[in-house]
């Protein structure tokens, strides 16, 4: 038996254990930036130079569901690049009431200040500052007027706008995630907030569902579901949760991914045996063969520029990382450490790849950068699943096992700063970031 195949094996049973998938399914499965940033400092990584914030807590908000100061720390210091300094005794205050001194004194070098007031219609009035302590000048600030459930979506933005005026990029916590939940015998694809938060089904069988994958504008997701006793893929619009098959070929039907424009899907399919990667229109139209190999070639991923698909095969004798033309022809093997490298994932810039990598018996989250080649392990769990990066390609969603469930978590890109999400019921697999979205 090839270690490809003992591998798959040790998945089997973990992942039989936890989603009871048969071996069928599992064949299938599978930043600062140079600009100047506000407060003139440097970004190298998470390790280094992180930017010292505090932030203070809002004025009026212990009276609400949530901490709007709490969402933003957390956002923040997800990504590894902010250090937070202590607010203890120190509160909001207007801009001319404010004692630089005394947060200078704490080592912050920005500071976001904020107050929330009810308003005679039920909604709460939200404002926050960001100011330079250095500079003791603002730097930007932002209101609304929102209700009690858009409180946690209010402080993402929030978050955002921190992160994009002091990085000079775009934060991504006003994004969405898609995963699947299951509990008991349902199984639930669901959507969410980026950190696990409000999840909402789109939905829900008795039989598996997995692989889904954002459309490149966010309005769809394609997945693959078991409701007919064999895999078919689906696009479904959320919006309308009107649906589609889109590849429902003889055998089986799995693990789509969208091209850039969003016209295409990658699919991988056993409609001449072996499983195989195709190309299809968005609405299951115009099929067309794209790899060529003897062995397993499965779980393909775009490029951001629409040339290359990246994908898991066994064409070698072990499970590893390949890429080849869109249009087809030769493959190039990208992963050489260790025997066991697969379910890989484009960043945004098109210059890395994530992926999962067996390390002494344990299955981590692992980046490698294109043109270096140079390999980093990001996690140190026994077993971590479906790394996707965040839009701005500063974090990596995966989902680890903890206690015999799975559970959403983060890691930075430069595996500086790990956290793990909401933990709902439930055994959660198959996650997936979503691309950013318009503010409105």
């Amino acid at each position: 038996m090839s270690s490809f195949w003992l591998a798959l094996q040790h998945v089997m049973v973990i992942r039989m254990r936890n989603f009871l998938y048969c071996t069928g399914v599992l064949l299938l499965l599978w930043m600062g930036t140079s600009s100047q940033a506000a407060l003139n400092i440097e970004i190298f990584g998470g390790g280094t130079n992180k930017i010292p914030i505090a932030i203070a807590p809002f004025n009026g908000e212990r009276g609400l569901p949530q901490s709007i100061s709490a969402i933003v720390s957390a956002d923040l210091e997800r990504t590894g690049l902010f250090k937070l300094v202590d607010t203890l005794g120190l509160t909001s205050q207007e801009p001319e009431q404010i004692r630089y001194i005394d947060w200078q004194g704490r080592g912050a070098s920005a500071l976001v200040v904020g107050s929330v007031s009810p308003l005679p219609d039920g909604r709460i009035d939200v404002r926050f500052r960001l100011l330079d302590v250095v500079k003791q000048t603002q730097l930007t600030g932002f209101s609304g007027a929102v209700t009690t459930e858009q409180l946690r979506a209010f402080a993402h933005r929030i978050a955002d706008i921190v992160y994009e005026t002091l990085t000079g990029e775009p934060g991504a916590f006003s994004t969405r995630i898609a995963f699947v939940r299951k509990q008991g015998s349902q199984y639930a694809l669901q959507v969410s907030d980026y950190d696990g938060f409000n999840a909402r089904s789109l939905i829900e069988y008795t039989e598996p569902i997995i692989s889904p994958a954002w459309s490149p504008d966010g309005s769809r997701i394609a997945y693959t579901s078991f409701e007919k006793k064999k895999p078919v893929v689906y696009v479904q619009t959320l919006a309308t949760r009107e649906r589609k098959a889109v590849a429902n070929f003889k055998g089986s039907n799995s693990a789509p991914a969208w091209s850039p424009d969003g016209s295409k899907l990658a699919v991988v399919l056993t409609l001449h045996g072996g499983s195989q990667i195709y190309l299809i229109n968005a609405d299951g139209s115009g099929l067309q063969r794209i790899s060529q190999s003897p062995g397993i070639d499965t779980e393909p991923s775009f490029s951001p520029d629409g040339r290359w698909l990246m994908f898991t095969s066994d064409r070698g004798g072990s499970p590893q990382i390949y890429r080849m033309p869109v249009s087809g022809g030769a493959a190039e093997r990208m992963t050489f450490e260790g025997d066991y490298n697969v379910s890989p994932h484009y960043s945004p810039d098109g210059k890395r790849f994530v992926y999962i990598h067996r390390n002494a018996g344990r299955f981590n989250v692992a980046i490698q950068d294109l043109s270096t080649r140079q390999m980093q392990l990001l996690t140190d769990s026994n077993f971590d699943e479906s790394p996707s990066f965040s839009p701005n390609n500063r974090m990596i969603l995966y989902t680890t096992e903890i206690g015999g469930r799975g559970i959403l978590s983060t890691v930075s890109s430069d595996g500086q700063a790990k956290s793990r999400l909401s933990q709902e019921a439930g055994n959660i697999r198959e996650a997936v970031w979503g691309p950013l979205l318009k503010q409105r």
